[in-house]
């Protein structure tokens, strides 16, 4: 397949895909983190078009759409405006809308829970499909993921171990704790390579 993972720098997700022998791109506002000539820097909705049969979101700002930070929108943090909270949001619905709604066979869009603004703002806002955590996938920790799905089933747990760390959730402030904190993870990637790289195949078996 030819697959598009959008909002990704670390290429963890791309690579599992390219691993199974699938035409997979990263793309990213960012360079990517390792040198790759599968790694498109610009903004995502300028080859959303370019005949991808999998678009991957793999981590798509979502700050103000998270439940989490609900609170901001009618309290803003120091040096922002409930005016300007409220632009964020609608952007963020936005780019959400225009990731959902892409002309793609198959689609996930990985985000938090999201609370009642946000889904009042997106086109065609279905909740999201299935809940996964990276314990299910071979890592000992917690950090619940959402999955909106279209034409895709919900993804299998491969790995099931001991562990509920939430190491994300205990990151040490500094300039890079939101990369650390959006990293995803390579067993959830591997599990979606195998599950939905296969899908033509299964069909073709049927």
């Amino acid at each position: 397949m030819k697959v598009l993972v959008a909002c990704e720098y670390s290429g963890i997700v791309r690579d599992a895909f390219l691993d199974r022998g699938h035409d997979a791109w990263s793309c990213d506002l960012l360079p990517s983190e390792t040198p790759s000539n599968r790694h498109i820097q610009g903004d995502v909705r300028d080859v959303l078009n370019d005949g991808w049969d999998l678009l991957m979101v793999a981590h798509p700002p979502c700050t103000r759409l998270c439940n989490s930070g609900v609170r901001w929108l009618h309290n803003p943090p120091k040096g922002k405006t409930v005016s300007q909270m409220w632009g964020e949001l609608r952007e963020g619905a936005g780019f959400f809308s225009e990731m959902w709604n892409a002309d793609i066979p198959r689609i996930c869009v990985e985000n938090p829970v999201m609370h009642k603004h946000a889904k009042a703002l997106i086109t065609n806002y279905q909740e999201f499909a299935q809940s996964v955590q990276p314990w299910q996938f071979g890592h000992g920790e917690v950090k619940r993921t959402c999955f909106w799905l279209k034409n895709l089933p919900k993804l299998l747990p491969t790995n099931v171990v001991d562990g509920r760390v939430a190491r994300v959730h205990t990151q040490p402030p500094g300039p890079n704790r939101w990369k650390e904190r959006s990293r995803f993870f390579t067993g959830i990637a591997a599990a979606m390579a195998d599950q939905w790289g296969a899908l033509d195949e299964i069909r073709e078996a049927a």
